[in-house]
């Protein structure tokens, strides 16, 4: 048996309903033999259940309820025991401030989160930590890198989408002072080196489903109605008002379908008048917000999963969904739109259909082409199934970074 690692993991929100990719990462790690101290920026806004998550939550660290007395404490512990390494850190973190602009948001937050991170420095080295990896290449990695600094204990991160897309600050510096840096398409290894360079320091490890929680049901009969799902937080980068709009265009070609509609988020409203306005509300149905232990059941009882991806007014996008991932293992078939990272996953014709993004009238057609040919949905269920399989299942990524975190903890 390998030699047993003891790493930190850092994350935005531990555990997460809306990021079941990290503590499936670290419950994955766990299994195979890591020990795995977990920190978390924030206590999660929606969290999620289950025995293993109750007790990855009850032991996790979260860094801002951490009391300032204590914060200062950190700080002058560090101080005292590392000096030089605490004054090379805050210089460090005092020049990122006045790069992003010392008196904006950005700026300010850089050097709220060095005096954050002296309390991360501490659990690594109390902890005996070889390893800080970190998700999210925004907040948390700003922390990690002068938690490593200051510590001397080496850090990794991995980039998805919106903290790069969006909130994408430093990221040449945060590549440089990394060990490794992973993204989740080669789609974001190409816009990273585009904006960090070091090529060599940056791989791609998707993002990871569990087959067997996802694996397809029983067969059953189509509905009567095609029923026809999406899932995701009510945002714009989601595109749920695209898809409603091309709904709009199905029923004017008195074609019957219902959609449901799974999660919530600030668009609710919006969305819902929406579908008042084009009366649709006999043929879409807002389901509410699903825990993630829900969502394999739910795709099973759909013939169709549409995820209309776009780019937002800010610059964010989605990267590679792993509710489509999820989607395909449950042997539903998939649309989705040709941006960012997604048609890695989806081969349009071989094992899902791709649309423009932004254009309701082609996704329209999109969604007609494959309520039309049973035969197309077929290949898809099966084609679907294979590639999610072969380049995206959880225990095969997590072996990948296995030997990320071996090679640089040797």
């Amino acid at each position: 048996m390998k030699n047993r690692l003891k790493i930190a993991y850092l994350a935005p929100e531990i555990p997460a309903l809306s990021a079941t990719f990290v503590y499936n990462e670290i419950l994955r790690l766990e299994n195979s033999g890591y020990q795995v101290v977990p920190l978390s920026v924030h206590l999660p806004h929606s969290p999620a259940e289950g025995d293993a998550l109750g007790d990855l939550g009850s032991r996790t660290e979260y860094l801002y309820r951490t009391p300032k007395s204590k914060v200062l404490r950190d700080n002058l512990y560090l101080l005292a025991r590392r000096p030089v390494r605490y004054l090379r850190v805050l210089a460090s973190a005092v020049g990122d401030a006045c790069r992003m602009g010392l008196f904006n948001r950005v700026g300010v937050g850089l050097l709220y989160r060095f005096l954050v991170a002296a309390g991360v420095a501490r659990i690594l080295l109390d902890e005996n930590c070889t390893h800080l990896h970190v998700h999210f290449a925004h907040i948390p990695t700003d922390i990690a890198m002068y938690a490593a600094g200051m510590s001397a204990i080496p850090f990794s991160f991995t980039a998805h989408a919106n903290d790069i897309f969006e909130r994408g600050w430093l990221l040449d510096q945060k590549v440089r002072r990394a060990k490794f840096a992973v993204t989740i398409s080669e789609y974001n290894r190409e816009f990273l080196i585009q904006k960090a360079g070091s090529g060599h320091k940056i791989h791609v490890v998707h993002c990871g489903v569990d087959p067997g929680a996802f694996a397809a049901g029983h067969a059953r009969p189509p509905h009567p109605i095609p029923k026809i799902g999406t899932l995701g937080r009510m945002v714009e980068k989601k595109g749920i008002d695209d898809l409603i709009r091309a709904c709009q265009i199905l029923k004017d070609q008195n074609r019957a379908f219902h959609l449901e509609i799974a999660g919530d988020g600030p668009m609710q409203s919006e969305l819902q008048a929406l579908v008042s306005d084009g009366d649709l509300a006999e043929q879409v149905h807002f389901k509410g917000p699903l825990a993630h232990e829900q969502v394999p059941e739910w795709l099973q009882g759909l013939d169709m999963f549409v995820l209309a991806c776009k780019k937002d007014r800010y610059g964010d996008m989605d990267g590679i969904p792993v509710v489509l991932m999820e989607a395909m293992l449950a042997g539903v078939p998939v649309i989705s739109c040709w941006i960012s990272g997604i048609p890695e996953l989806i081969e349009d014709g071989q094992s899902g259909l791709l649309a423009e993004p932004e254009d309701p009238a082609e996704l329209a057609r999109a969604i007609a082409r494959l309520l039309s040919d049973d035969n197309l949905q077929n290949d898809f269920r099966t084609n679907a199934m294979a590639k999610v399989q072969a380049e995206f299942e959880l225990s095969k990524n997590v072996a990948v970074l296995d030997k990320l975190f071996r090679e640089v903890t040797r």
